[in-house]
């Protein structure tokens, strides 16, 4: 079975990660936490130059919902001419309306300007109010896949919506589970929806080199909870032993 990994990668090292571990692409994202936001220049630009497989980017001014100002829209638009030029090979969008639809006046101004760049309907998805309409609206836009938790925290939870996804797809567009998928739930997963793409992080905490801390202050204040001692990187080994894991499956 030709299973393929997709890695969401929070800098260029956990790219690199990624790659090493035997990652079919990755997704390059700022703001984790935040649920994933444009990354830099600099970052896409090194990553691109790095990386000998495929580079999808987030296109997401900012955290918080899927209702974009019209200079956000903007800024979305710049951002994935910047992509392009860069030479990534697929960008990840969504856009919704006030009522929880897909928008498909700005969506499709955002897949224009990708051009022949490979689309990803981000987990904005999972904030639609009709899963099944939403497919629909999507495909018909021409996207390549969509990334959700079947509209729940984690993939896991979501399965039944995914496997209806899966099936009511029909081969007509990749659904591409992810959130919270890891190597001791992914067989369930992919045997359950008849998924072929999944998205996960396979990070692990690296501890700071820094001797001198400060205890007393919080550069996320109290909004965003962070630890400034320690970073998330992708693990390569992670990587590695949940992609062997899955192409072990036998359904």
């Amino acid at each position: 079975m030709d299973y393929r990994l997709e890695i969401c990668a929070n800098s260029v090292t956990s790219c690199l990660e990624a790659r090493k571990g035997g990652a079919y692409r990755v997704e390059l994202c700022a703001a984790i936490p935040e649920g994933g936001t444009t990354p830099s220049y600099g970052e896409i630009t090194l990553a691109r130059e790095l990386l000998d497989i495929k580079l999808n980017v987030i296109i997401r001014p900012r955290g918080g919902d899927f209702l974009y100002s019209e200079l956000e829209h903007k800024i979305m638009l710049k951002d994935i001419e910047t992509a392009r030029t860069l030479g990534v090979d697929g960008v990840v969008i969504g856009c919704l309306t006030a009522e929880g639809e897909v928008d498909m006046e700005r969506n499709r101004e955002l897949i224009d300007a990708a051009g022949g760049m490979s689309v990803t309907f981000h987990r904005a998805f999972d904030m639609c109010r009709d899963p099944f309409d939403s497919l629909e609206k999507i495909i018909s836009l021409g996207c390549h896949r969509i990334l959700t938790s079947g509209q729940r925290q984690q993939a896991e939870q979501g399965i039944l919506l995914l496997k209806e996804l899966v099936q009511r797809a029909a081969a007509r567009i990749i659904i591409m589970p992810g959130s919270g998928i890891n190597m001791n739930n992914i067989i369930t997963i992919a045997r359950e929806t008849g998924a072929k793409e999944f998205h996960l992080s396979a990070r692990k905490a690296v501890e700071s080199s820094m001797i001198y801390r400060n205890p007393n202050i919080k550069m996320g204040g109290t909004t965003v909870v962070i630890d400034e001692y320690e970073q998330q990187v992708t693990n390569s080994e992670l990587v590695r032993n949940t992609a062997a894991v899955l192409n072990n499956l036998t359904l």
